[in-house]
């Protein structure tokens, strides 16, 4: 099975307060729910639990990720933020993700799926990010694409135009994100975007706890 050597590591980076007459021991969850997020599909998930004598189905491992609701955490004061966007595929369509992360600890610092990119886009990323960290002195570094810069001006917000050095910081978590998921072809089949998005965060969660 792959990967089965990133899935040791600490476990308390998972909120288990849903948690309501479930009959699977916590520990076997937060093991199900850590080894789904670090890339295993569900299907290998299941067999993992069910060699330590745990047997529950995809969907029983595919809820528990959801109702986790895992996000990265809030409070971060970077002195620098790598902002950028990426293709994810769900059922054939196209979506975008953007990203914001610290070069300085190579942690996510808010992630969203977004069905098209334009500057209003970028605006509510920007709105959601200020609400969940300290960014107003941060230094914002962005490619060349002009609705990241259109908004970050709109914002009142720094930025600087970097296409190497500490931008690359959020390009490696998407190819970090994108190898997770070759699991599933880099493709989030027979979910609601919603439910990918739901996802995505919890990944965003895990990569900082990992990190």
């Amino acid at each position: 099975m792959p990967e089965i050597a990133r899935l040791t590591g600490r476990r308390d980076w998972i909120d288990l307060d849903f948690v309501e007459r479930e009959r699977t021991p916590e520990p076997a969850m937060a093991l199900g729910i850590q080894s789904h997020v670090a890339g295993l599909s569900l299907s290998n998930t299941v067999e993992l639990l069910d060699c330590l004598g745990v047997q529950r189905s995809r969907k029983a491992v595919h809820d528990w990720v959801q109702k986790a609701d895992l996000q990265p955490e809030s409070g971060r004061s970077p002195n620098q933020v790598a902002l950028d966007e990426t293709v994810i595929r769900i059922n054939d369509q196209q979506f975008w993700l953007y990203a914001a992360a610290d070069p300085a600890t190579n942690e996510l610092l808010h992630v969203r799926l977004f069905s098209t990119t334009t500057t209003a886009l970028t605006e509510i990323f920007l709105r959601e990010l200020r609400q969940k960290h300290d960014v107003e002195t941060a230094v914002f570094l962005v490619d060349g694409a002009q609705h990241l810069q259109t908004a970050l001006q709109r914002a009142g917000l720094r930025f600087q135009m970097r296409r190497h050095g500490n931008r690359n910081a959020v390009e490696r978590i998407f190819r970090e994100l994108k190898r997770r998921t070759s699991s599933f072809s880099n493709c989030f089949s027979h979910v609601e975007p919603k439910t990918a998005e739901n996802w995505l965060q919890s990944f965003a969660r895990w990569h900082n706890a990992a990190n």
